[in-house]
């Protein structure tokens, strides 16, 4: 019942699931984790990890979010600054300003906020592609 077995988390993610906050748990507060971290449940305060973090269409942030990646399909209120990949699915909402990688937002997803992707040797970045004269791109909504 209780065993070392951990189940596979979400196809692309190449670390098992560490944390799980559930979806009627609330935390306020700092978490600081070296894993993976899915959240199906509310936190209030502040996420930083060096693996990735998930949160579930039940999961509910209020937080600033430090990850590797993350795949949103919950409700995020806050700034994230993801080292690699950043994904909304179509049922996530995102409002804040994001520092990734790469971004891939889902038919039906709703972010608002500023994007600033990150590209080379830039920190933070973990250098795998080359500067070939890229600037900096910054995506600013507009509003209505």
């Amino acid at each position: 019942m209780f065993g070392n077995k951990r189940a596979p988390i979400l196809p692309g993610f190449s670390d098992q699931i560490e944390t799980i906050i559930g979806k009627d748990t609330q935390f306020k507060g700092t978490i600081k984790a070296a894993g993976t971290l899915r959240i199906d449940g509310q936190v209030e305060g502040e996420i930083s990890t060096k693996g990735d973090v998930i949160v579930g269409e039940t999961g509910t942030i209020k937080a600033q979010i430090q990850a590797r990646s993350a795949t949103i399909a919950g409700s995020v209120v806050g700034n994230a600054d993801i080292t690699d990949k950043l994904e909304l699915t179509s049922t996530a909402k995102l409002q804040g300003d994001i520092k990734t990688g790469v971004l891939i937002i889902g038919e039906g997803a709703i972010f608002k906020g500023a994007c600033e992707m990150r590209y080379g040797n830039e920190p933070g970045n973990k250098g795998n592609e080359t500067d070939s004269g890229h600037k900096d791109v910054k995506f600013n909504p507009v509003k209505s």
